[in-house]
């Protein structure tokens, strides 16, 4: 049975869809008039990836414990498949997903 929902769960919504729809817009609007972005746009298009897949890789690993079982070796099965991976094929969505699929075949199944 669906339950009647407080207005604070629509404003919620509406304010989420809101700011979404701002930030994916707001480009466009910024450099319409504009053949290619500023040059600090483009540097921080070239910097950012790198900088934020490195601390994805430095946050996931920070409650790595290598002192009792599993020893961090699904961790380091997963991180070598995603680098080689990443290396071969260049593709980022798909180190990505290789490398989390992985884990969690890993520490579900094998060292569950």
């Amino acid at each position: 049975m669906i339950q009647h929902l407080d207005w604070h769960v629509y404003a919620t919504i509406a304010v989420v869809v809101l700011g979404t729809i701002l930030t994916r817009v707001i480009s466009f609007v910024l450099f319409a008039n504009r053949a290619k972005p500023p040059a600090v746009v483009q540097y921080l298009g070239d910097v950012l990836p790198g900088a934020v897949m490195g601390l994805l890789v430095v946050y996931s690993l920070k409650d790595l414990t290598v002192t009792s079982y599993p020893y961090g070796i699904p961790e380091a099965i997963a991180l070598g498949v995603l680098v080689i991976l990443h290396v071969y094929k260049r593709n980022l969505l798909l180190s990505i997903a290789v490398g989390t699929i992985l884990y969690m075949v890993l520490v579900q199944t094998v060292f569950a």
